[in-house]
Protein backbone atom coordinates (compact mmCIF):
# COMPACT_ATOMS: atom_id res chain seq x y z
CA UNK A 1 0.00 0.00 0.00
CA UNK A 2 1.23 3.92 -0.87
CA UNK A 3 -0.17 7.20 -0.41
CA UNK A 4 0.13 9.62 -3.72
CA UNK A 5 -1.40 13.10 -3.73
CA UNK A 6 -3.60 12.11 -0.03
CA UNK A 7 -4.78 9.06 -1.89
CA UNK A 8 -3.64 5.71 -0.44
CA UNK A 9 -3.48 2.93 -2.90
CA UNK A 10 -3.34 -1.28 -2.69
CA UNK A 11 -0.05 -2.57 -4.13
CA UNK A 12 3.11 -1.89 -4.72
CA UNK A 13 3.94 1.76 -6.10
CA UNK A 14 4.60 1.83 -9.83
CA UNK A 15 4.56 5.47 -11.96
CA UNK A 16 3.82 3.65 -14.98
CA UNK A 17 0.72 2.05 -14.47
CA UNK A 18 -2.95 3.89 -15.30
CA UNK A 19 -6.12 2.62 -16.71
CA UNK A 20 -6.62 4.20 -20.21
CA UNK A 21 -9.74 2.46 -20.80
CA UNK A 22 -12.25 -0.11 -18.99
CA UNK A 23 -14.79 -2.05 -21.04
CA UNK A 24 -17.60 -3.58 -19.53
CA UNK A 25 -18.57 -6.74 -20.81
CA UNK A 26 -20.63 -10.08 -19.96
CA UNK A 27 -20.79 -11.22 -16.12
CA UNK A 28 -18.68 -8.70 -14.63
CA UNK A 29 -15.58 -8.94 -17.23
CA UNK A 30 -14.06 -5.88 -18.26
CA UNK A 31 -11.49 -5.52 -20.36
CA UNK A 32 -8.85 -2.86 -19.67
CA UNK A 33 -6.18 -1.26 -21.17
CA UNK A 34 -3.02 0.25 -19.60
CA UNK A 35 -0.71 3.67 -20.05
CA UNK A 36 1.76 0.18 -21.14
CA UNK A 37 -0.67 -0.57 -24.41
CA UNK A 38 -1.37 -4.14 -22.72
CA UNK A 39 -5.08 -5.14 -22.56
CA UNK A 40 -6.69 -6.60 -20.08
CA UNK A 41 -9.42 -9.20 -18.88
CA UNK A 42 -10.53 -8.19 -15.12
CA UNK A 43 -13.34 -9.99 -13.13
CA UNK A 44 -15.09 -7.45 -10.65
CA UNK A 45 -16.88 -10.55 -9.24
CA UNK A 46 -14.03 -11.44 -7.51
CA UNK A 47 -14.14 -8.30 -5.94
CA UNK A 48 -15.47 -8.72 -2.08
CA UNK A 49 -16.90 -6.34 0.54
CA UNK A 50 -19.36 -3.86 1.00
CA UNK A 51 -17.45 -0.80 -0.65
CA UNK A 52 -18.11 -3.20 -4.15
CA UNK A 53 -21.51 -4.64 -3.31
CA UNK A 54 -23.11 -1.63 -5.48
CA UNK A 55 -21.24 -3.21 -8.69
CA UNK A 56 -23.49 -6.68 -8.87
CA UNK A 57 -25.96 -4.05 -10.09
CA UNK A 58 -26.16 -4.35 -14.20
CA UNK A 59 -26.63 -0.02 -14.36
CA UNK A 60 -23.44 1.00 -12.14
CA UNK A 61 -21.50 -1.65 -13.33
CA UNK A 62 -22.07 -0.66 -16.93
CA UNK A 63 -20.86 2.79 -16.34
CA UNK A 64 -17.57 2.67 -15.05
CA UNK A 65 -15.58 6.26 -15.67
CA UNK A 66 -11.46 6.37 -15.68
CA UNK A 67 -10.62 8.92 -13.32
CA UNK A 68 -6.75 10.07 -13.48
CA UNK A 69 -6.06 6.26 -14.45
CA UNK A 70 -8.23 4.74 -11.81
CA UNK A 71 -11.83 2.89 -12.49
CA UNK A 72 -13.86 4.21 -10.99
CA UNK A 73 -17.77 4.20 -10.51
CA UNK A 74 -20.99 5.83 -9.13
CA UNK A 75 -19.45 9.62 -9.20
CA UNK A 76 -16.00 8.08 -7.32
CA UNK A 77 -17.90 6.31 -4.60
CA UNK A 78 -16.27 2.62 -5.87
CA UNK A 79 -12.84 2.82 -7.40
CA UNK A 80 -9.95 0.41 -7.15
CA UNK A 81 -6.33 1.42 -7.97
CA UNK A 82 -4.73 0.22 -11.34
CA UNK A 83 -2.02 -1.83 -9.65
CA UNK A 84 -4.69 -4.07 -7.95
CA UNK A 85 -7.01 -4.08 -11.17
CA UNK A 86 -3.23 -5.27 -13.00
CA UNK A 87 -2.81 -7.70 -10.86
CA UNK A 88 -5.55 -9.29 -10.80
CA UNK A 89 -6.02 -9.45 -14.29
CA UNK A 90 -5.34 -11.78 -17.06
CA UNK A 91 -3.57 -11.27 -20.65
CA UNK A 92 -6.17 -10.69 -23.44
CA UNK A 93 -5.19 -11.29 -27.18
CA UNK A 94 -7.88 -12.00 -28.31
CA UNK A 95 -9.98 -10.32 -31.20
CA UNK A 96 -11.24 -6.24 -31.04
CA UNK A 97 -14.46 -6.01 -29.31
Amino acid sequence: MYVLNDICYAGEFREDIKVVEAKPLRGGMMLVTFSTGEKRLFDTTLLKGSAFAPLSDERVFSNPVVFHGVITWKNGEIDIAPEAVYQNSYAYEGIAI
